[in-house]
Parts: C-alpha cells; structure tokens; sequence
C-alpha cells in the first residue's frame, strides 16, 4: 500500500497528531512541571505499515505492537525510526519471537513470563527493559497482576539478572472514576520510594484515547492512543 500524502486519510492524521499533542501540552501546563515529558505512544494494532508510518514522519516514533502473529508480519515494513514496545498480552512460547525486536515489554503480569523474558534474553546476550502491569481496576477480562501483589512481584522479577524492570504498566476501567488514576500513581510512587535493586521507575504508563488528558494529570508520562490518532477500526483476529 502506497500512502497518498494528499489523500484525506493522511490528511486526518496529521490533524489528529496535531490535536493530541495541544491537548497533551495544555494537561501538562495544567497540571505538571514545565521541564517534565509525556511521550506519546501510537498503538498500531490492525493499522497498516504505510499508515503508522504517516505518524512516524509527523514525530510519532513510539509504536505500541499488541498480538505478536501482527507485528511480525509488518516489523520489516516500518519506518526504521520506530522505537516499538510490546503492549499486549504475552504467552510464554512467543517470547522468542520478540525478544530482538522490541525495546520494552509492557506487559510482564507474571514471575513466569518474567523468568521466560530473562531466559530468552541471557541466550540473546541483553539485558532487557519491562513494565510490570497491574490491573488496577481487578476486571477479569484484563491480564495484569492485583494491586496488592505487586510489591512482592517487582522483588521476585527484580533478582533476574537479564531483566530491568522501568516502570508500571495499567489500562484501567473505562469511565472509571479519578481515584483509579490516583491509585495507579500512588502504587507507582510507593515503588519507587522502595529504591529496590534493579528497579528504576522511569516510566507509568497510563492513559489511551479517551482518558489520556486524566491519566497526564495522574502522573502518566506515556499514553498510548490508537483511535484519537488513527480512527476507528474494524479489529481482526490475530494472535
């Protein structure tokens, strides 16, 4: 697919980009320090190469990949600025398939997956970065550890040597009220004051397109957003 870059799609995106990134810097103003950066994650789940790479060229260089199966079939089509993390559920056999490819894993809710991450990058010879995700909201059709286990998860994942643990991952529950956010912020800052070893809580990731605004005022300094940037899409079964 070749992207027209007079075509109204392109045209949208550009203008979607634009109003993120004002909408982002007035919550900033609002409610952050001036010297603090909030970096804007486009989730590219369905999303054609040629179309995610419009955002790439507007600034976006930060991708969320969420099935595995998908972003194996358009790694090699992206716009070799891509920074891509994985956000998406995680089953222990498709690790490998990733390990080389992304630069974070947002998404480890279990010691298991941890210990198979840290495996599959000791044989690749890295060390490699991951969120820890919480399910802050306790739905059961979200992945994520409980909010009570996280401490003892952070200190088992924290002995693995290939493994850097940078921060805490959540989606929490649509229409959910404000102490949700506060909530996620407060878990990660009482991780953070914890000061284990080989934890550096660098980043909260928090917030998507319809929440994005609150999660900035809540202490997220990474928001993943898919339809504000993208439009609405029909999802495929992909895995």
């Amino acid at each position: 697919m070749t992207v027209d870059y007079n075509s109204v799609k392109f045209q949208n995106i550009v203008e979607n980009i634009k109003e993120i990134c004002y909408n982002i810097s007035v919550a900033k103003e609002k409610y952050r320090k001036s010297d603090e950066i909030v970096k804007i994650m486009a989730v590219t789940k369905t999303v054609e190469p040629d179309i995610v790479n419009i955002a790439v060229n507007e600034g976006i260089t930060l991708l969320g990949e969420n099935r595995v199966q998908e972003y194996l079939s358009k790694k090699d089509f992206y716009d070799k600025r891509a920074d891509v993390h994985f956000i998406g559920h995680l089953q222990t056999n498709k690790v490998k398939y990733i390990i080389n490819d992304v630069s974070v894993i947002q998404s480890v809710d279990s010691f298991k997956l941890a210990q198979e991450i840290n495996k599959q990058a000791l044989k690749n010879n890295k060390v490699m970065d991951i969120l820890v995700e919480i399910n802050i909201g306790g739905e059961i059709s979200k992945s994520g550890i409980d909010k009570l286990q996280v401490i003892d998860l952070v200190e088992q994942i924290s002995q693995l040597e290939n493994i850097k643990i940078k921060g805490l991952m959540t989606i929490p529950p649509p229409m959910c009220s404000e102490n949700v956010f506060d909530e996620m912020h407060s878990i990660f800052l009482d991780v953070k004051n914890r000061k284990i070893s080989n934890v550096k809580m660098d980043i909260l990731s928090m917030g998507m397109s319809g929440d994005y605004e609150t999660a900035i005022k809540h202490g997220s300094n990474l928001v993943r957003i898919g339809t504000k940037l993208f439009g609405a899409r029909n999802y495929m079964e992909v895995t």
